[in-house]
């Protein structure tokens, strides 16, 4: 199934949840649902049963009419990984530095910020920033808790997938990375997640070792930036729960980004051709894309001004 959080585009502007029927592109409404936690806290089963319960309904709005917004209004967490190795190369390469042997032994991520999540629709920039960079990722959500899960167990924890773009201001980020802490205000004012939640079952026969066979794709103004493939990912999703979780609790409706496909950033590309890949600028029209879950639409916003921190006097 495919579940959209939303805000319909009438007078109303209510928010509601519903579910796609992609033949039809119509969704249906869930009663008395506006955010999809509760639903994913209750269980994988009641979660379909809802949906199931809401297409029977009948009662329904055209897809063409809402707004997708976050799947989850406020996750509880959200971590970023760094799973795909040509990404993780190019980004050591921008830093002057080799890949490092621990990568391949630790599914490393940083924890980022559940206020800054958004669906569809305008994504500020990161204040301070000049080079502001999308970054295509695909997003696990966690569907039952659990603590030093093995593998098969972090796999069998989650519920669904949706597309991620982790927005980022790169020069805020690389000052701040010197300093051998964050990525923090670099990473924090947007991060784009939808346009679905989709379960897992509607990818099991694109299922691989380590991924699911399904391209991912990212356009600018139309123009094509990033090509890619979720099953090059070298960390499975089943292994960053299980690191997740080591020595912790992981709950329902965490998030976890795949960390970014290779191509899948302004900073990859802008190394090979930097007069065709330019950095995002205000009124930038973003399109991240992934077979089976969908395309998430965002425009590129100014930033709000940089309040000193002492008073200059």
């Amino acid at each position: 199934m495919k579940f959209v959080r939303f805000l319909s585009n009438d007078d109303t502007q209510i928010v509601q949840v519903g579910v796609l029927d992609s033949d039809s592109r119509t969704v249906y409404i869930v009663d008395g649902a506006n955010d999809l936690l509760p639903l994913i806290e209750a269980g994988e089963e009641s979660l379909k049963d809802a949906g199931a319960q809401a297409i029977r309904r009948g009662s329904g709005v055209d897809l063409i009419d809402v707004e997708p917004l976050s799947p989850i209004a406020t996750p509880p967490t959200v971590r970023d990984f760094y799973a795909f190795e040509q990404h993780v190369k190019a980004g050591r390469a921008w830093r002057n530095l080799e890949m490092d042997p621990d990568w391949y032994a630790l599914p490393i991520f940083y924890f980022s910020n559940p206020y800054a999540t958004v669906g569809c629709g305008n994504v500020a920039m990161t204040p301070g920033a000049d080079k502001f960079d999308f970054e295509l990722e695909v997003a696990a959500i966690v569907g039952k808790g659990g603590r030093n899960l093995t593998s098969a167990e972090g796999d069998d924890a989650i519920v669904g997938y949706c597309v991620l773009n982790d927005f980022s201001g790169r020069d805020v980020q690389q000052r701040e990375m010197k300093l051998s802490m964050g990525p923090v205000k670099g990473k924090d004012t947007s991060t784009a997640i939808g346009p679905y939640l989709v379960t897992k079952d509607e990818l099991q026969d694109r299922r691989t070792a380590t991924g699911y066979d399904l391209a991912m794709s990212c356009t600018v103004n139309g123009q094509q930036y990033s090509e890619a493939r979720w099953s090059d990912v070298y960390w499975s999703f089943g292994e960053m729960v299980s690191y997740a979780s080591r020595g912790t609790d992981v709950r329902p409706g965490d998030i976890l980004g795949s960390g970014t496909c290779g191509t899948g950033c302004i900073m990859e590309l802008f190394r090979s051709d930097p007069d065709r890949y330019q950095f995002l600028q205000p009124g930038d029209e973003v399109v991240a894309t992934v077979e089976g879950l969908g395309e998430l639409r965002n425009v590129v916003t100014k930033a709000s001004p940089v309040i000193p921190l002492r008073d200059p006097r």
